[in-house]
């Protein structure tokens, strides 16, 4: 199994380096999201019912957060399965948990032949990390433990809680642009907004919303990656894993059914067939720009990896 390794310092460094500007960037992405959110709330009432909304917010990403493993076993119809029936499963996660001095999770099996893979959970005392039949029939076992690196990171990263606050803070702006659109904007008996400007932010606040949400689930998607790959120590193995998946999925996608769309964001890789447009709305960032990261970790871009 390779082994990653610093062959020259600044390696090492470009990578704590750019771990930073993910890190960077998903804060300036939610500093986006709480500015967008104050100049609408502003325009409403200006601003008197701010805060309704902003309490709707809270109570939904508390329950978004504290079910997130239930919600999305539930949507896949996955069942918990035992080390009997799934020994391979158990043993990587088990020896990757032991690595990282984490806590084992739940483990789930979903049938269905479209092969993914996703981990959820408030935290690692409550995680649990389900893969489809498809992607267990897919992978060899070096793939599969560079796919179960990367769903553990999300947990040890507290991605559950970042991408339920994204979400809660989109849904926001959302409701608080739909009362735009009811109600108008603010107080014109005392010289409120200009009608056009509110109805343009109206329609402009929840697209831009949803492209920032999106932008901060597909920035932990690469950390994940990075992260995963450096738990497991063979970034090959997870880039070889990613290219079998995007074949995978666009031969057996799953219908885009509301419950399926809510937990499309917690997979390793976009379930749904979707080209054009589409991809300016997907959760994930690019397969083959996430393989070129992981090959660039591995060495053959200029190198970490010695085998």
């Amino acid at each position: 199994m390779a082994q990653v390794a610093s062959a020259h310092g600044g390696d090492e460094e470009d990578l704590v380096g750019r771990r930073h500007l993910n890190g960077v960037k998903t804060a300036a992405l939610f500093g986006v999201l709480w500015l967008v959110l104050l100049v609408i709330g502003g325009l409403v009432g200006e601003g008197r019912w701010l805060w309704l909304f902003a309490a709707f917010g809270v109570l939904g990403t508390a329950y978004s957060y504290w079910n997130s493993d239930r919600i999305a076993i539930r949507a896949m119809r996955a069942r918990p399965v035992s080390e009997l029936e799934q020994p391979v499963m158990y043993r990587i996660v088990r020896e990757l948990s032991t690595q990282a001095r984490q806590p084992m999770p739940r483990l789930y099996v979903s049938p269905t032949m479209a092969p993914n893979a996703f981990a959820t959970g408030r935290n690692p005392r409550n995680a649990a990390v389900c893969c489809t039949t498809g992607i267990l029939m897919t992978l060899d076992e070096r793939e599969l433990r560079g796919v179960l690196g990367h769903e553990l990171m999300h947990v040890y990263n507290r991605d559950i809680l970042t991408s339920s606050v994204a979400a809660a803070l989109a849904g926001v702006i959302t409701s608080v642009a739909q009362m735009m659109m009811i109600f108008g904007g603010g107080d014109r008996e005392r010289g409120g907004g200009n009608p056009l400007a509110v109805l343009a932010m109206a329609l402009l606040a929840p697209f831009a919303a949803m492209l920032i949400q999106l932008a901060i689930s597909r920035t932990r998607e690469y950390d994940a990656d990075e992260d995963g790959a450096r738990l497991t120590g063979d970034p090959l193995a997870l880039a070889s894993a990613l290219e079998k998946l995007e074949r995978g999925t666009r031969r057996a996608p799953l219908p885009a059914n509301r419950d399926l769309v809510d937990v499309s964001h917690l997979m390793i890789a976009n379930p749904f067939r979707g080209g054009g447009m589409a991809a300016m709305f997907a959760t994930h960032p690019p397969m083959a720009e996430r393989v070129a990261r992981l090959r660039a970790m591995a060495g053959e871009q200029g190198g970490i990896t010695r085998y």
